[in-house]
């Protein structure tokens, strides 16, 4: 446009412009003027633009909720991977705290069984007392207490622990004794046959024997007594031996 004003301008200063506008003019009755040309050409190309423009903003913006949803897509996926992460390690410290207790429960139970006593023969009472005097006895008095008991009853460890002796006993006949976890002894003496041997671990209440009337008696019973040592002479009173642990005779 502005060359098109340049060159009229030109020719009006030059005085040709009366020449040369009739023509122009007539001419422009049937084909576009130049003039019209170039503005219906810039005004096409600037609405291409501008819908080129329209469609790449759209394309950014759809690109930019794209980016926005997928961002928001990976950041839910990671808190639900760190809260699952936190849930499979809570499960895991409670299993573990589960199996802990589980494990100092078991200990505690072992702990109680194999501390744990009981009387040599359940239902009985004791017919002859600790110390009691009498020619019967070579030390002149009674070195344990004798436990009522027909033969064939069943006797059981006191506790548990581990035989040191199980067979014939001289004058306690078929005798039986047992050193305990504590480092204590037990005894059992006239007993009318075996159900353990020598180096046999048992525990609290287990069958050692029965009872009978073997060895220096006069009649069927259990003699039970209490030692600090492997050995006689050792005695303690086997009353307060095994009251001292829990049992009541």
């Amino acid at each position: 446009m502005s060359a098109n004003v340049a060159g009229i301008a030109t020719l009006t200063a030059t005085g040709v412009v009366a020449g040369f506008a009739a023509p122009a003019i007539a001419a422009t009755d049937d084909a576009p003027r130049v003039q019209d040309t170039g503005l219906t050409q810039a005004v096409v190309m600037g609405d291409e633009t501008a819908d080129r423009i329209d469609a790449q903003a759209d394309t950014q913006q759809s690109a930019a909720y794209e980016a926005e949803a997928r961002l928001k897509a990976e950041a839910d996926a990671k808190q639900k991977a760190a809260d699952a992460k936190q849930r499979a390690d809570e499960a895991k410290r409670k299993a573990e705290a589960e199996r802990a207790e589980k494990e100092r429960a078991a200990r505690d139970e072992e702990r109680k069984r194999l501390n744990a006593y009981v009387s040599p023969i359940d239902g009985s009472y004791v017919s002859t007392s600790y110390k009691a005097s009498s020619g019967l006895w070579s030390s002149g008095s009674h070195t344990g207490v004798d436990f009522h008991a027909e033969t064939g009853t069943v006797v059981q460890s006191v506790a548990g622990g581990t035989v040191v002796e199980a067979g014939d006993g001289g004058a306690y006949g078929t005798n039986v004794v047992i050193k305990h976890n504590d480092g204590t002894y037990t005894q059992y003496g006239h007993l009318s046959s075996l159900s353990v041997s020598a180096g046999q671990t048992v525990t609290a209440g287990q069958q050692i024997g029965l009872s009978g009337a073997t060895g220096n008696v006069t009649g069927p019973h259990l003699h039970f007594e209490a030692r600090t040592g492997a050995n006689y002479g050792s005695d303690i009173d086997p009353v307060a031996y095994l009251r001292a642990h829990g049992v009541g005779i």
